[in-house]
């Protein structure tokens, strides 16, 4: 069997280190790194529910696009959630690797995943910008009207409701950024051509500025846009290590609902 070290290793090949952004964490969040692995989880999250449910599953690793620990902590004790979540794996013998920024970029990562669920041809990857990682993808779809495009994404994304804002155009040029890419909107329009483009968190004034540059942009949600990868993940992890069991996680979803 393999243990954590291996499996880190061999999602490093996957997702290099390099790729991640400045101030990101990424890889073996907490721990050993000589444990044997017999049973893997995969999540978007590390949550608590996400623990208890690799705990009961008999995982001995679970491996998450978001990291367990992100922007630091001073202690780890159940007096922050961060630190009661750290021990909820520690506690229960469960190393953590997270495969943040690194995986949002890389070739088969998130917007690639995402691109091929949109059914985007002819992808691209948006130019280096100001030292940003190869992040954004972009392709082109059927020329369609705007409402077609969206009942698609809902549909494909299986969101409970997305936000959109109208920029006039047809849709036929479509550029993707799972998570949160608003901040790419101009680059997206004025650079690379696109008359769409699907991401999510995205603010007031980002979408009254997509209007204004006739863009269309559509808000598909965090969790939507990324947790396809997960499904990739745990077809990577099946081929290269079929002596473990891999485990897509049942129990972690959209926090978010709508009235």
């Amino acid at each position: 069997m393999p243990d954590v070290n291996e499996i880190l290793k061999y999602l490093f090949s996957v997702a290099p280190e390099r790729y991640r952004m400045d101030g990101d964490n990424v890889g073996l969040m907490c721990g050993h790194a000589d444990r044997r692995v017999t049973r893997l989880l995969v999540a978007l999250d590390a949550t608590l529910a996400v623990a208890e449910e690799a705990k009961t599953r008999g995982c001995e690793l679970v491996v998450t696009h978001h990291p367990l620990i992100f922007g630091g902590t001073d202690t780890v004790s159940d007096a922050t959630l961060t630190g009661r979540r750290v021990l909820a794996y520690l506690e229960n013998g469960l190393a953590v690797i997270s495969m943040h920024t690194n995986l949002d970029c890389a070739p088969g990562g998130v917007n690639d995943v995402l691109a091929e669920r949109l059914g985007l041809q002819d992808l691209r990857i948006m130019p280096n910008y100001d030292d940003t990682p190869y992040l954004i993808r972009y392709g082109e779809v059927a020329e369609q009207t705007l409402a077609d495009f969206v009942s698609f994404v809902k549909q494909r994304l299986a969101c409970d409701g997305l936000r959109f804002v109208d920029g006039g155009q047809s849709v036929r040029r479509v550029a993707v950024g799972g998570g949160s890419c608003g901040e790419f909107l101009t680059q997206v329009r004025e650079k690379l051509g696109c008359d769409t483009f699907v991401t999510a968190d995205v603010k007031y004034h980002q979408f009254a500025d997509a209007k204004e540059l006739g863009l269309n942009l559509i808000d598909a949600g965090h969790f939507e846009t990324e947790n396809p990868v997960c499904a990739e993940l745990v077809q990577k992890l099946r081929a290269a290590f079929p002596e473990v069991e891999i485990i897509p996680s049942g129990v972690h979803a959209d926090c978010i609902k709508f009235a």
